[in-house]
């Protein structure tokens, strides 16, 4: 599974604004809770006390993570955005694709 964080962060009104780094950690820790091997895929880098890589997670940073996201997209592999751009060139990749809201449901 792949995930493009901001989209599925950005899908629920839920004042993730207020605390954007909160925000990704809280999606780190319920990503590791699925206990399914998952690929998250941030924007930016990396700061001191930002997700890592364990617990069936892997943690990407990327300046584009669509890109990134493009980039690992293969068939087999699901890919979790609401972003019917991105969706469109993960399916053109052989990937299979669910949305945020679906997906933020599952995570519940």
């Amino acid at each position: 599974m792949l995930v493009d964080a901001m989209n599925v962060i950005g899908s629920r009104p839920d004042g993730w604004w207020k605390d954007r780094r909160g925000a990704m950690v809280r999606l780190a820790e319920s990503l590791r809770a699925l206990e399914e091997e998952v690929t998250v895929v941030f924007d930016g880098r990396p700061w001191d006390g930002a997700p890592q890589d364990g617990g069936g997670l892997t943690v990407r940073w990327a300046p584009v993570a669509d890109e990134e996201i493009v980039r690992l997209a293969a068939p087999g592999v699901e890919v979790v955005t609401s972003d019917a751009e991105l969706a469109e060139r993960v399916r053109a990749r052989g990937a299979a694709v669910t949305g945020a809201g679906a997906f933020r449901r599952r995570l519940a």
